[in-house]
């Protein structure tokens, strides 16, 4: 599973030009689900992006988490994080998880960030969407669930 986190000072997706979700302060995060990524792979990114340390103190130092600040989450399912380019310019995707898979486990994130974030804001799995946002510093983290 792979997570790209950004922290952002606002961001919103939105499909057929409605936006369909939207946060100020917080992490917009693109979520990837890889062909052999369970529950547990999921559990074990989400305590990792909620306790992640990224935003400033009152000593500028990147000491406090996503509850410290109040921030919220918008979460959107983007299975091209398993692009494949070893051979030629066209991308594989073999390494993503179906479908079936990755949409049942984005939901499952969706709803455990809810138990533990006040606002959590998503995209539509498999729709065609455009994302906006304003990065904050800009401040971007990448998390693999392989390297964890």
């Amino acid at each position: 599973m792979r997570f790209v986190i950004q922290r952002v000072l606002e961001s919103s997706v939105s499909v057929d030009g409605k936006v369909v979700g939207s946060i100020g302060k917080g992490f917009m995060v693109l979520i990837g689900v890889g062909a052999g990524d369970t529950r547990e792979t999921a559990d074990k990114m989400i305590k990792k992006l909620i306790g992640m340390r990224i935003f400033e103190d009152e000593n500028g130092k990147t000491n406090l988490n996503l509850e410290s600040v109040g921030g919220s989450l918008l979460l959107i399912s983007q299975f091209t994080l398993y692009a494949d380019c070893k051979r030629g310019n066209r991308p594989g995707f073999t390494d993503a998880g179906a479908p079936d898979l990755a949409e049942e486990l984005y939901e499952y994130i969706i709803a455990e960030c809810r138990k533990s974030v006040p606002v959590v804001e998503r995209g539509i799995f498999g729709a065609d969407m455009k994302v906006s946002l304003i990065n904050d510093g800009p401040f971007t983290v990448i998390l693999d669930s392989d390297k964890l």
